[in-house]
């Protein structure tokens, strides 16, 4: 497995999602909803078992947020440094400055948006199944 971007896989209100994504970005965070980020090959399907997935696991604790956008959000360049094609390249663990923006900025929104404190990883190069992530 290649390298990786970290990202907090969240679900949003739809009515706040722009509102959260200019929240994250005084933080260099950048906000992706799966159904349209370009680095998805079927977004649509992808943002639906992500969904699903996501509320399943609460076993009923977040069905009002059944129908709500899942994004991730991830870490711009003053968390990480980048190799010359823009892939992000961490020389190291995230700090946990980055974590708690994070978690800070998710939870001024409060019900709205639904997620867990853990982060998963994006690859970060292409794949045949993946076109990659291209950071810049």
């Amino acid at each position: 497995m290649g390298p990786r971007h970290l990202v907090a896989t969240v679900l949003v209100e739809p009515r706040v999602i722009e509102d959260l994504e200019l929240r994250v970005m005084t933080d260099d965070l950048w906000l992706w909803p799966v159904r349209t980020a370009p680095v998805v090959p079927d977004g649509e399907r992808m943002a639906f078992q992500l969904r699903r997935r996501l509320v399943e696991q609460r076993r009923g604790a977040w069905d009002d947020a059944a129908t709500w956008t899942p994004a991730w959000i991830g870490f711009g360049s003053a968390w990480h440094e980048f190799g010359p094609d823009g892939n992000a390249r961490p020389t190291g663990p995230l700090p946990w400055a980055a974590h708690q923006r994070l978690w800070d900025a998710l939870d001024e929104f409060g019900s709205l948006v639904r997620y867990r404190r853990r982060l998963s990883g994006i690859p970060t190069e292409p794949t045949a199944q993946w076109p990659g992530l291209h950071l810049r």
